[in-house]
């Protein structure tokens, strides 16, 4: 395929020219920073001779910044907004899978590219799986394929006419949200998952329940069900894919594997995932200290998102630290081994971590609601992006009560213990005042019992430093003398001054 129409050059470069900007971001997934340059080259030629034909001066390289941005902050698939920051940028091109979150404060431009795909090949097996199933057929696919999307309504057409009047096909594509994002002030009122676009015609002629994930979207009849559809994915086992299967675990899903072009109707690998998102959920339960993961700076909303997971957990009677580290690894959320479980507030295609490779869980916003919520369980439903959460009924937090909680883990019942006390009617202190306080009643506890604290049981992360083996500086109490003290070593870590080796390396 041609460079310049895999890359649409022509419509980035009509984007940032019409809107007049200075500084552009081109932002890159790892396997595509090959083609960068040649990228820069043909932009920078496009924009010249934009400005050539409007009968203006010749372009100045210096005139529009073209900045790529090679090492995202958190995922690939998000806009990077604090990378773009650090270098003033007026807009961000983005390029690659992408999952159409919406931007905070810099206007978008998205370049799917086009994959390769035998349309022939993917209309064939289409049909006969539709033709084998009765089920009306909803196609989804990667957007890098939704260049081939009206090349194969075509074909559907003609396939349609070629079986007879006596076994009609009744399929039915999803269309592309948009490839333009804008900056919404209210987060609340975003609608789908890329809000202040345009959407598609075709999308919103059709009367009925509108139904949107990963930027894609679609009208399903007021009679009808999404679960009386068959789900048609094109494209490879991604991270997309399981966010639809997931979302919508109650639908019959066959994949379409357009690189190997084969047709794959067996999925129950991704469904085994709801199984341990259901443990994951009891384990959270029994959770005292949480750890809310910052998985994205740049998604709409997702500030909101995190002040209503910290009321949740405080409502819950437990403690809540907020983590800002960029990427999550096993590593990094080593060094906070007093959280029971971390949240992970991100965009729904990078939400989902294994859980197995670190040394606690991590879960979802929507799991955390069913973790922490009263009167909470689970139906079977999933919800994979946080702004669906926020325009719902919120939850209401597990008020402490005297009545215990049966735990599926430890096979009894539990009573939880409220983490902020309110005894006198005091109210808990903020800042360092409250951390001192922390400390305080955790180094009473440890003094008053012999069996020290260990994970799970302690509220807070002061209780838990305090009951660890290792203290630090060891402070002799019943000793009132000063301890004599000893001169340490001086040099250079080379070679100190009482090293014989000192002297061979000089």
């Amino acid at each position: 395929m041609d460079f310049e129409l895999n890359y649409e050059i022509a419509s980035t470069a009509d984007f940032i020219y019409s809107r007049k900007f200075t500084r552009v971001a081109l932002q890159f997934p790892d396997n595509l920073l090959k083609d960068s340059i040649r990228i820069v080259r043909a932009l920078r030629a496009k924009l010249g001779s934009l400005r050539s034909s409007d009968g203006e001066r010749s372009v100045d390289d210096k005139d529009i910044g073209l900045f790529v941005m090679a090492d995202t902050t958190y995922g690939s698939c998000c806009v990077d907004e604090v990378g773009a920051s650090h270098i003033d940028a007026d807009c961000v091109i983005h390029y690659g899978h992408t999952c159409l979150s919406p931007t905070s404060t810099l206007p978008a431009f998205f370049v799917f590219g086009k994959a390769s795909i035998n349309t022939s090949n993917c209309i064939e097996n289409l049909s006969k799986h539709a033709l084998t199933n009765g089920k009306p057929i909803l196609v989804l696919y990667g957007l890098e394929y939704a260049h081939a999307i009206p090349h194969l309504r075509e074909a559907v057409k003609v396939a349609s006419s070629s079986y007879g009047s006596g076994s009609k096909l009744e399929i039915n594509f999803a269309d592309v949200m948009c490839s333009v994002i804008t900056p919404s002030k209210d987060h609340k009122s975003l609608c789908g998952p890329a809000g202040g676009c345009t959407a598609d015609e075709s999308s919103c002629t059709v009367a009925g329940t509108r139904h949107t994930i990963g930027g894609l979207v679609w009208n399903i009849p007021d009679r009808k069900k999404m679960e009386e559809h068959l789900l048609f994915w094109i494209g490879s086992d991604n991270s997309a894919f399981a966010n639809i299967v997931l979302t919508f675990n109650g639908c019959e899903i066959a994949r379409y594997d357009a690189t190997e072009e084969r047709l794959l109707t067996d999925v129950s690998q991704p469904l085994k995932i709801l199984k341990r998102r259901y443990y994951l959920v009891e384990k959270a339960k029994d959770a005292n200290i949480i750890g809310v993961l910052v998985g994205t700076l740049g998604v709409a909303g997702y500030l909101h998102m995190i002040h209503q997971m910290k009321e949740l957990i405080t409502k819950a009677g437990k403690k809540a630290y907020t983590l800002v580290m960029g990427r999550p690894n096993p590593a990094k959320l080593a060094n906070f081994p007093e959280c029971d479980v971390f949240i992970n507030v991100s965009c729904a295609q990078t939400a989902l971590l294994d859980s197995k490779e670190f040394l606690a869980p991590v879960i979802t916003p929507f799991e955390a609601m069913l973790a922490f919520g009263r009167g909470t369980q689970w139906t079977g439903a999933y919800v994979m992006e946080f702004r669906d959460l926020m325009s719902s009924s919120p939850v209401e937090g597990s008020d402490q009560t005297e009545e215990a909680r049966f735990s599926f883990l430890k096979g009894g019942y539990v009573e939880d213990v409220a983490q902020q006390e309110t005894e006198n009617g005091e109210e808990e202190k903020e800042g360092a005042l409250a951390l001192a306080n922390a400390a305080e009643k955790a180094l009473q506890l440890h003094d008053r019992s012999l069996n020290p604290i260990v994970k799970g049981t302690a509220k807070s992360g002061a209780e838990y430093f305090v009951s660890r083996s290792y203290h630090g500086l060891e402070m002799q109490c019943n000793s009132s003398s000063p301890e004599p003290y000893a001169i340490g070593r001086s040099g250079k870590a080379s070679g100190y001054d009482d090293e014989k080796s000192k002297q061979e390396i000089q």
